[in-house]
Parts: C-alpha cells; structure tokens; sequence
C-alpha cells in the first residue's frame, strides 16, 4: 500500500507504526552525481514484517538494501533502524550497530573456512567481546548451539563448512545472522543459489524468525516464489521505488515483474 508524504508515494508496511527501519528521501548517486543509483527514497518498514524488494537487474534494489544496512553511506537521505539515525553515527558505533541490531544473510554464505559452524554462529558474538552474554546470562558458546538448534544443525556444531551442503551453509549464515538478536535482517538473493526444495526450506527458515521470533526480515529477491513468503513486496526500477504489493503471490509479483521489465514502469 501506499501513503502520500511530501515529495512522492511512501510504501507502508503495516505495522509500520513502531519501525524497525525507516528510510527518509535515501538516495544514492555515483562519480559526483553523474550516475543515480536510488533516487530520493521513502520506505518504512514495521517490526515482525518479511518484505521483499524487488525490480529488474539494475533497478537499485541492491543499492537500497546496502544503504538500508549501513554497508553504503546514501548521498542524501536519512536511515534509521530502531530510532537510531544511522547516518549520525561514527564509524565506531556503526560497527557496533551492524554486529549488535543487523543480521546479514547473502546469497554466498561468507562462512569462515577455517573455523567450526558453531564458531562461525559466534563470531558476531566473539567480535562484541569474548563471552559475550545474551539476555538471560548465556554465554557464547550456548547462544551460538540455541541459535544452531533453531536452523536444525544443532548436532553439526563441530564440523566445518567444506563438510555441509549448500543449503546447511545457508542455515549457518542464518543462525549467525539470529545469534544476536538483531532487530533487522537483510537477505540479499538468499536462495539464488539454491535448488527449489533447499530454497523452501531457507525461506521457511526465515519466514519462522519473523513469525516467532519477532525478527523484520528485508530481502532483496527476483524469485516471485521467495517473494510470496512475504507479507510485502516492494518494487523498482530505474532507482525508484514505483509499487507495493500486500500479501504477494508468485502469479501477482511475476505479472509486475514482466510489466517493469517490459515498461520500466507498473502498470
């Protein structure tokens, strides 16, 4: 759905009212302006939701996800996740924010080769300081297995990377990015490389730590089917952010799809 707000359309998850992210005019350009890869953006996005952002190769849904995050500094624009502006933070306390309230979910899994599952569940929690104690006392090593039991691995907490699946390394990636209890998760192409039944059971994975766990869950995808385990779909093209969709299905997202692929614009 859409709110008007000044300059352009607002997509407006619902719930939104108490937001976990919220992007005010976020734009991002490149090589002194010449290049726009977001125009000015306005998204907010409310706590226990699963959105997806969508659009063709080159739409900017990367770029919006990247500064959403704070892997990129938009050129204009304000990002905020839980109240926080982002942008007002020192690189310091941006690392922090990333380690401690983001939870980062890639289409490679960027597991650490040398180290254990569990270890590589931890390392967030190891690079907060050694031991680091959850919210009812747990150490590191408990919270990494809590976190491994919930992607069903708990029994793999030894092995390394090189001997799980593709789909097991995802779940990994997973339960790292849940270790801390992060208040946003960004996935970008989560199941790009995964077959259809892998992809089902990632997806499920997710769509579980929003419904259970309280977690918003933002997705970058151009799978309709991943879109469909969503409770929105957001859509781009061009740099801007052009439709929203609630409660989207694989058929409704695949016929936008082809119209912003077709047009550069939803009909």
């Amino acid at each position: 759905m859409f709110r008007r707000r000044g300059r352009a359309q607002v997509p407006v998850v619902a719930g939104a009212e108490g937001g976990a992210l919220a992007l005010d005019g976020v734009g991002r350009t490149y090589r002194g302006g010449d290049v726009v890869a977001l125009h000015p953006t306005d998204l907010v996005v409310g706590r226990g939701r699963f959105v997806a952002v969508m659009g063709p190769s080159g739409s900017g849904k990367s770029t919006l996800l990247q500064c959403a995050a704070g892997l990129d500094r938009p050129t204009c624009g304000t990002v905020r996740v839980e109240g926080v502006e982002i942008g007002e933070l020192s690189e310091a306390a941006l690392t922090r924010l990333r380690r401690e309230r983001i939870g980062f979910v890639f289409q490679a899994h960027n597991l650490v080769p040398s180290l254990s599952v569990a270890e590589n569940v931890a390392l967030p929690l190891m690079l907060g300081g050694a031991d680091a104690a959850g919210p009812t006392g747990e150490g590191t090593a408990a919270r990494a297995a809590v976190a491994l039991a919930a992607v069903g691995l708990g029994d793999r907490t030894t092995d390394i990377p090189a001997e799980l699946s593709g789909g097991q390394q995802q779940r990994v990636a997973i339960a790292r990015a849940l270790v801390t209890d992060p208040a946003v998760i960004f996935a970008d192409e989560p199941t790009g490389a995964l077959d259809p039944s892998t992809a089902h059971d990632v997806l499920a994975l997710l769509r579980q730590a929003v419904d259970h766990g309280g977690h918003t869950v933002v997705m970058v995808t151009h799978d309709p089917t991943a879109a469909a385990w969503c409770d929105e779909a957001v859509f781009l093209t061009q740099g801007r952010l052009v439709a929203a969709m609630d409660r989207p299905d694989a058929g409704r997202v695949h016929a936008v799809m082809r119209r912003l692929g077709r047009r550069g614009v939803a009909a």
